[in-house]
């Protein structure tokens, strides 16, 4: 979460922008993160030199001793942020202007990348050396502030607060999903190296990124060393669609900062029929707008066959089943009224999820998930698509708590259930018998605790348990938790009336002594 003085630091440069006369609030974010990604590059670069001597590999620098920028080559030493920002300001501006920034615009050698197609139209706004100098020297100190927040995804929280400022976050339904959720919904997935993955609705690619490093962490010696799944996982694995061309410039840059060189990254309506994709991924990581914009005459006419409905959120449930191949999986972010909602639309698509395909866990989240800029209550889905049925029963877990409060100030806290809730998913393929692509028998039992994550023999009272499909179809489809999850109610013994007004008594012949005692004092 942002501190204070990190919050304090970003106004401070807001101010300096603004003051610059840069007043456009999209302007500031936008040029914030390309001086964000020329800084990541040389972070990056450094890093990628240490892994690769630590593995024994080859590493070609991005900063070469020669780099060709327009027709003129230079020290590409020069271009590294390391560098640049101890120039005196007048060289410092004429260095990122004429040299760096025509850098990163073509930095990536193949022009129909996702990259190169939304660097193309990018145009660096900093007017003066002098604001310059003062932006990069206010950058250095959120750096260095960032550098002390281990665990935590500061950039993430960085833009999420510059969105706040500019009040148009949740316009579109643009609220970012903490990280925390991310990575929990990855976690649970485990993506794998030969996984077509994709998120239709990405905004600055938070799922895509954190899915590439669980691979890397999970699966380092595959991606490295096999030449086929590391020309994979570069350049065909990550796909994203978005229709905020801002979003989808920073999605690109955040990806190439996290080593994935040419990410699928493109323009487009996902509900339109601009979008063609059909059974094509093999998982899906998504939280999809609830409250966007939509124009209905577009929506493509085969999602409509599914629901037909104005509701984004239940358009993209059709969605994802359209893209996803046969054995493809998904976990998305849906809000609570998908869950129990009574309309027709709402029914069919349910419907679908059971009775079509294989839905195999609803996750129920506290509503102070997404404050403090939402408070809508939302669930998990975790379906495969199989097309011709395949639930058997469904998998409920209630979450009441996710580490931080449920408040606006979102303050880190005791209480945590994401832990134990990737542990009993994980536990579900042996639970059930089978062999889930989405758990792993060999995960099945942390620390050799099978006993505790049998989730069959659980009652609906506690925090997770199964319901069987009939009983699911009986209720109308209902995926609410709270239908089916059970109170335990204790017996409670009170006093006798004539107790009570004993007591009373008791306690009115006190407060009369206890005046007359003070009367007797006056």
């Amino acid at each position: 979460m942002m501190t204070g003085e990190l919050k304090n630091k970003i106004n401070s440069l807001w101010e300096i922008f603004w003051t610059g006369g840069i007043t456009n609030p999209l302007d500031v974010v936008e040029q914030m993160t390309y001086l964000m990604f020329i800084r990541d590059l040389d972070d990056t670069d450094n890093l990628r030199a240490k892994e690769c001597a630590m593995l024994g590999l080859p590493h070609k620098s991005i900063f070469a001793d020669e780099v060709q920028v327009g027709e003129r080559k230079i020290d590409g030493k020069q271009l590294k942020w390391s560098v640049f920002h101890d120039f005196p300001a007048g060289k410092m501006y004429t260095t990122v202007q004429e040299w760096v920034f025509p850098f990163i615009k073509n930095l990536h050698g193949d022009k129909t990348s996702a990259y190169a197609k939304y660097m193309d139209d990018a145009i660096f706004k900093i007017p003066t050396p002098l604001l310059l100098d003062k932006i990069v020297t206010a950058l250095d100190g959120i750096y260095e502030q960032m550098a002390q927040m281990q665990d935590t995804d500061a950039r993430g929280d960085i833009y999420e607060y510059l969105l706040s400022k500019i009040a148009t976050a949740g316009v579109n339904g643009q609220f970012r999903t903490p990280r925390h959720i991310i990575k929990m919904m990855v976690e649970l997935m485990q993506p794998r190296p030969d996984d077509v993955i994709c998120d239709p609705a990405c905004g600055t690619s938070g799922f895509l990124v954190a899915a590439g490093e669980y691979l890397r962490q999970n699966h380092k010696q595959v991606i490295f060393f096999d030449r086929v799944k590391k020309d994979h996982f570069l350049n065909h694995m990550f796909h994203g669609y978005d229709m905020d061309r801002t979003m989808l410039r920073i999605g690109a840059m955040n990806m190439m900062t996290h080593g994935v060189d040419n990410p699928f990254i493109e323009y487009r309506d996902s509900l339109s029929d601009q979008n063609p994709d059909k059974d094509k991924f093999s998982l899906i990581l998504a939280n999809p707008p609830f409250k966007g914009s939509l124009d209905y005459d577009t929506v493509a006419p085969d999602l409509l066959k599914v629901c037909k409905t104005k509701k984004t959120e239940l358009l993209f449930l059709a969605l994802f089943l359209r893209m996803l191949k046969v054995g493809g999986r998904a976990a998305v972010i849906v809000p609570d009224g998908v869950l129990f909602g009574s309309s027709t639309a709402h029914k069919a698509i349910r419907k679908e999820l059971v009775d079509g395909n294989r839905l195999e866990a609803v996750i129920s989240m506290p509503s102070g998930v997404f404050k403090p800029y939402a408070g809508v209550s939302t669930g998990i889905l975790i379906f495969t698509k199989t097309g011709h049925g395949g639930t058997d029963k469904v998998w409920f877990y209630d979450m009441t708590a996710d580490g931080l409060s449920l408040d606006d100030k979102r303050s880190p806290v005791a209480d945590n259930d994401i832990p134990d809730i990737i542990a009993r998913f994980r536990s579900l393929s042996v639970t059930c018998g089978d062999s889930s692509p989405s758990g792993g028998a060999e995960l099945a039992s942390p620390s050799g605790r099978g006993a505790e994550y049998n989730e069959a023999e659980r009652a609906r009272t506690e925090k997770s348990f199964f319901v069987p499909r009939q009983e699911i179809v009986d209720n109308g489809y209902d995926l609410s938790i709270n239908k089916y999850k059970k109170t335990e109610y204790k017996a409670v013994e009170y006093p006798s009336t004539a107790e009570l007004m004993a007591r009373l008594h008791k306690l009115e012949l006190a407060v009369t002594e206890g005046l007359a005692e003070l009367e007797a004092m006056l």
